[in-house]
């Protein structure tokens, strides 16, 4: 007899714990408050960097054990997914950061200025040491969101009703049958307290003028950034960390910051045209660790940080482990599990 799942929230975590539920043969009638995947989705304004390994410089190893599960389930799932590796990049005077980003992380291949403009002739003889990490990739946030509700949708196990906000009594009560998988995001602080808001505020840029064939990071002691590839010669470029819960349009001094340091790649971002400014908050726990929290028949997946992309197979699937076999795997479900 197949398990009813409800899972409120319709960003990438809950599109993919859709999935995972169904892969399982349970019927899954997803609830989402917007009026579809759209801008008011924390997920939209992702970077999309498949990223482990850079990753691992400041994130705990749980973070890269979660991302190479991942990496592995966006390669058969996401039509838009470039595997072309990334870039890391410094300024000579940021050599003490390019050394210590180096010294944190393993699986690059260290370049020289030549090595870099055949990589990258468009920036790459601005520097003179690169990391390229081969094995990562990169995808496109939208197009993969549509993508997995399309997929989602041909399936006669699932069902989704946008335009529909769940009561704070609803949420409170166990659901009618089955089981419920709170995906809101920054919007479940009413039920998960210790939960936090991290501002990201990104650009997407325009250019005819630049061409990139992978991410770029590059570092630097206050403003660092990452560029990403996009489609009709766009590029997204973010993104700042700010404890806020704000909301709200970007700042005029994070904008500026960004373009300065778009400016510092390459020159002719100076010229490119701004299509986009986009601004939300990502939800995190206090160590900025993704977690599953059990609650009755309700179970929540959140705190996935600025790690969307890169966790949310990967904690899909232990949230499906969880309601389906009762397996716990204690590095992400936390003691507050009943």
């Amino acid at each position: 007899m197949s398990t009813d799942i409800e899972i409120v929230g319709a960003g990438v975590a809950g599109l993919c714990a859709a999935q995972a539920f169904i892969e399982r043969g349970c019927r899954v009638h997803l609830i989402a408050a917007s009026h579809g995947i759209d801008d008011s989705c924390c997920s939209w304004w992702a970077g999309g960097m498949l990223a482990p390994w850079c990753e691992s410089e400041s994130a705990e190893p749980l973070i890269f054990r979660l991302g190479l599960e991942s990496l592995s389930y966006w390669q058969k799932h996401s039509q838009s997914i470039q595997q072309a590796g990334s870039l890391v990049v410094a300024l000579r005077r940021d050599r003490a950061d390019f050394d210590q980003f180096a010294r944190r992380t393993d699986s690059f291949a260290r370049l020289d200025r030549a090595q870099m403009e055949a990589m990258e002739p468009d920036i790459g003889h601005r520097f003179d040491m690169g990391l390229h990490y081969a094995e990562e990739a990169h995808l496109d946030p939208r197009k993969t969101l549509l993508g997995l509700l399309e997929s989602l949708r041909q399936n006669e196990l699932f069902s989704i009703e946008f335009d529909r906000q769940l009561s704070e009594a609803e949420l409170a009560s166990a659901p009618r049958t089955g089981w419920r998988i709170d995906c809101r995001g920054l919007a479940a602080r009413d039920s998960l307290k210790d939960l936090r808001g991290v501002k990201g505020e990104m650009l997407i840029l325009e250019s005819r003028e630049i061409s990139l064939q992978r991410p770029i990071r590059m570092l630097h002691p206050r403003h660092p950034i990452y560029i990403v590839p996009r489609e009709n010669h766009r590029f997204m470029v973010g993104a700042t960390m700010i404890e806020s819960d704000d909301r709200s349009l970007a700042s005029a001094r994070s904008v500026m910051e960004l373009l300065s340091s778009a400016y510092g790649l390459h020159t002719g971002f100076a010229e490119a045209a701004v299509i986009e400014i986009g601004t939300d908050v990502r939800p995190a726990f206090t160590d900025n660790l993704p977690r599953l929290r059990r609650r009755g028949r309700t179970v929540h997946i959140n705190g996935l940080y600025r790690h969307g992309f890169l966790c949310a197979p990967a904690m899909a699937q232990r949230a499906a482990s969880l309601v389906l076999d009762g397996r716990i795997d204690e590095d992400v479900v936390d003691e507050n599990t009943d």
